[in-house]
């Protein structure tokens, strides 16, 4: 069975994009050789990627014209979007899930061998949140004070109580830390 993981880079104030959709500037203070190397080895464990639509849209923007490793890993990788207003994806590999996302991930995660990834998608991941679906959450803490965004974790999902299993520093100052779910 996989593990579903969240992957998010956050700024110190919680934010995970700036106040307009796909402000992401920050990435670029930590973004270097050994982060891409990390982003590389989650995509290798990776046996699939799920995102919402604005997300999806986004990414598919991005990479579908991208080159380099992080790229190929992108646009070959199973790809899963939730969405009820987008009618039909065009990015390779992608399927469609309109209803019932909870118990579709559910399946998909008995089924995997390999890890299944959430970047991003900040409203589809307040819905496993509140399903118990994350069996690990990763934040980049990126060290910016950005002042106003968008949240990755909205006001009123449930307190969910996580243990830190990991952390690791990298030179551009992003602390990755990963926790999960405590029992």
């Amino acid at each position: 069975m996989g593990k579903l993981i969240m992957w998010n880079l956050v700024t110190l104030d919680g934010y995970f994009e700036g106040p307009k959709s796909w402000d992401l500037e920050f990435h670029q203070h930590v973004w270097g050789d050994d982060l891409e190397r990390f982003a590389i080895e989650q995509l290798e464990s990776a046996e699939g990627l799920l995102f919402g639509r604005i997300t999806y849209e986004g990414m598919a923007a991005y990479w579908k014209t991208a080159e380099g490793t992080v790229a190929d890993f992108m646009n070959n990788l199973p790809k899963l979007v939730a969405s009820r207003t987008l009618r039909k994806p065009d990015w390779n590999n992608t399927g469609l899930v309109s209803e019932n996302i909870a118990d579709t991930v559910r399946e998909a995660k008995q089924q995997a061998k390999k890890d299944l990834y959430v970047f991003g998608s900040a409203n589809l991941s307040e819905t496993l949140i509140e399903e118990n679906l994350f069996d690990e959450y990763r934040i980049g803490l990126v060290p910016v004070i950005l002042g106003s965004g968008n949240p990755l974790f909205k006001q009123g999902v449930s307190m969910q109580q996580l243990s830190l299993i990991g952390s690791h520093t990298y030179q551009s100052g992003c602390a990755v830390l990963r926790y999960v779910p405590k029992s």
